[in-house]
């Protein structure tokens, strides 16, 4: 089922929640229908030798995915062995994004807050803006209609995730365990284009945290599954906040070169923006290029320091370092959304930006509340 959930006609967003049920199979058919008719999916052209191992990698692996490119492939009407173009990625391949995000701990479980800040222009434009070359003058806006995705697998846990533009991919996403993922991108001051290589055998950076959410069930077996995972990065690392119900949590970064660092927190509080936190810090040239990065960080840190957080003090944490007309410099950069986790409840609240008002401020949808049982 599929009903819009906020903004609409009008407005910069129209946010759908989808709500699955049955087999990993029926699940990926669904989801592949929803691609092909609201967005014009069809699968993309892929090198067979490279695909035929990407499919041998999802089944040994992450057998939850496989068997979603099975409903994928009858959608498209191929053979599940057609190895000459890709079942999945429905829609375009996101890049990642500005963000900025916290992890406290509670006596309930934690708590898990994030804001997803992200251009308001087309893949063109955006690139365009980060090269410093002439952007084509009208494409719609990439970011203008995210969904939130809950699916019930027979054979599975129960997950409940965002998405910006890929069904299949998940930017933020609790499980019915009460673990949580979010990613964003990793050296904003070096970020650009993706390498034009397509799929590659492994993870995605928008793969890795459905895989989390359908393969883990705690933060332990999470750093297991990742450190035992192929991963790829198209030149755009991003890393990830990950936290689960017994109070645990840690970041996950995948550095150049092919290196992997697990960040725990150093107290009851963890916060991440868009530089890596396994190296030492420079704030030396942060600003307009490298998102305000660092200062973000800084600021999430000392109010997770100040004492115990609440529901309401981490939603005013996060506002006070969020993207605004005001605040974003040269770029059309807002933040897009705020998702607040309470991993001891299994449940994600998130509001989504709508426009703005006359004076700048931000307009978001009123909160809603997702459980991933549905």
């Amino acid at each position: 089922m599929s009903e819009i959930v906020a903004g609409g006609t009008g407005e910069f967003m129209t946010v759908r929640h989808l709500k699955l049920s049955g087999t990993q199979a029926e699940i990926g058919r669904a989801l592949a229908e929803q691609a092909r008719d609201v967005h014009g999916w069809q699968p993309t052209p892929a090198d067979p030798t490279i695909e035929r191992a990407r499919r041998a990698w999802f089944e040994r692996n992450w057998p939850q995915h496989h068997a979603r490119l099975v409903g994928a492939a009858e959608v498209a009407g191929v053979p599940l062995d057609e190895t000459s173009v890709h079942l999945d990625a429905l829609a375009g391949v996101p890049t990642g994004s500005g963000c900025s995000a916290t992890w406290c701990a509670t006596p309930d479980g934690g708590l898990l807050g994030r804001n997803y800040d992200f251009f308001t222009v087309g893949w063109a434009q955006m690139f365009a803006l980060m090269s410093g070359t002439e952007a084509p003058e009208h494409e719609p806006p990439v970011a203008a209609r995210p969904y939130v995705v809950t699916t019930v697998p027979d054979d599975g846990p129960a997950v409940t995730f965002v998405t910006m533009n890929e069904l299949d991919s998940a930017m933020d996403g609790i499980n019915e365990h009460g673990l949580s993922v979010v990613l964003l991108i990793a050296d904003a001051e070096n970020a650009g284009a993706p390498v034009p290589a397509g799929p590659q055998v492994g993870l995605s950076p928008s793969q890795l945290p459905r895989f989390l959410l359908d393969t883990c069930e705690n933060v332990e077996q999470a750093k297991s599954a990742l450190l035992d995972a192929k991963q790829y990065d198209l030149g755009v690392p991003l890393h990830y906040l990950i936290a689960d119900a017994s109070g645990r949590s840690f970041v996950w970064e995948h550095a150049h070169g092919g290196v992997e660092h697990i960040v725990e927190p150093d107290g009851d509080a963890l916060c991440v923006t868009n530089h890596f936190l396994h190296r030492p810090a420079d704030a030396s040239n942060d600003g307009e290029e490298t998102m305000f990065s660092h200062e973000r960080l800084d600021r999430l840190s000392k109010r997770t320091a100040s004492g115990p957080m609440s529901p309401t003090l981490l939603r005013e944490a996060l506002d006070e370092v969020r993207f605004t007309a005001g605040k974003a410099g040269d770029y059309p950069l807002r933040t897009l959304w705020r998702t607040v986790f309470d991993l001891g409840a299994r449940t994600m609240s998130a509001h989504f930006y709508l426009g703005d008002t006359a004076d700048g401020e931000p307009r978001y949808s009123p909160e809603l509340t997702f459980r991933p049982a549905g």
